[in-house]
């Protein structure tokens, strides 16, 4: 499995912003960010995909990627995981240039969810989330204690351990879904990488999803990124969000100021109500058709 992220570059003299105070949460005010993206690019060619994007992720939080089909979002995330190689620009892992790091080493600090995930042997779950724990193997090793120890703490981390023994094949896809968030667990890493977790969800599946996620962040001190497509998710569970419109960052920071009735008229091109939720403070969207004036 391929991987990735990054995060801070400094320069030799810090600058005086940089204090080891604490913040709100008890964190050291100027602690290096989990991923930090500076000035990158992406083309196919002469075809532009990403220009000159750059944002920071601090770590311990969750922060969602939104925007529509097309605007390069699922491209930024496979130059996250060192799918694709940026054309210009860097990231950085933790103060680390991503460029220089080794498949195997970010496989051993960053847990990779995919869109989709094609299973066609029908392998059992307990196998999928153990294959997470092949970063850390020699060549024809095989597991030890401490690799099963991984393994049964990472299912039972997402309530998947009584569906170890059966068939991926046969498990919905909730539930395969959150076998496969234990394997990127299994990974032990620090950071947790998703596109789109919730796209081939029902409705119910969709919130208990979030719910773990947002767990996990607090319970194992993750640093979550993730892609949406459902907007009212991505508000009522992120602590900050990035806006993309034609491969650029339109729009970054905390929900309530990136899901603006302004923003999301001129990136999605429609008509939206935005009302504030009683009971978490977060923006509800409410999408409207256009007009036929408008069409």
């Amino acid at each position: 499995m391929k991987g990735v992220f990054a995060t801070v570059f400094f320069t030799n003299s810090l600058p005086s912003s940089f204090k080891a105070t604490e913040d709100e949460k008890g964190r050291p005010r100027g602690e290096r960010p989990a991923i930090e993206l500076q000035e990158l690019s992406f083309a196919y060619g002469e075809q532009t995909i990403l220009s000159r994007i750059s944002f920071t992720v601090p770590k311990q939080s969750f922060m969602g990627i939104i925007g529509p089909n097309g605007s390069g979002k699922t491209t930024l995330l496979k130059c996250l995981d060192k799918t694709l190689t940026p054309t210009a620009g860097r990231i950085l892992l933790d103060g680390k240039d991503l460029a220089k790091i080794s498949l195997k080493e970010l496989a051993r600090k960053v847990g990779v969810v995919p869109q989709q995930w094609e299973v066609n042997f029908a392998f059992s779950a307990w196998e999928i989330v153990m294959m997470g724990r092949y970063p850390f193997l020699t060549p024809f090793a095989r597991e030890s204690r401490e690799d099963w120890v991984k393994g049964r703490a990472a299912m039972e981390a997402t309530n998947t351990w009584e569906l170890a023994n059966r068939p991926i094949t046969e498990l919905s896809g909730g539930e395969r879904q959150r076998v496969m968030i234990a394997q990127a667990l299994a990974q032990n890493p620090k950071l947790l990488l998703l596109d789109e977790p919730t796209s081939h969800l029902d409705v119910n599946h969709a919130l208990e999803l979030c719910e773990l996620l947002r767990e996990l962040k607090q319970s194992e001190g993750l640093t979550i990124l993730a892609v949406f497509h459902d907007l009212n998710l991505a508000a009522r569970y992120c602590d900050a969000l990035v806006l993309l419109k034609e491969g650029q960052v339109y729009a970054s920071g905390q929900p309530e100021k990136v899901l603006s009735t302004e923003n999301l008229e001129v990136v999605f091109g429609v008509h939206v109500r935005i009302r504030q939720e009683a009971e978490t403070g977060r923006p509800s969207i409410l999408f409207l058709p256009r007009t036929k004036a408008e069409v």
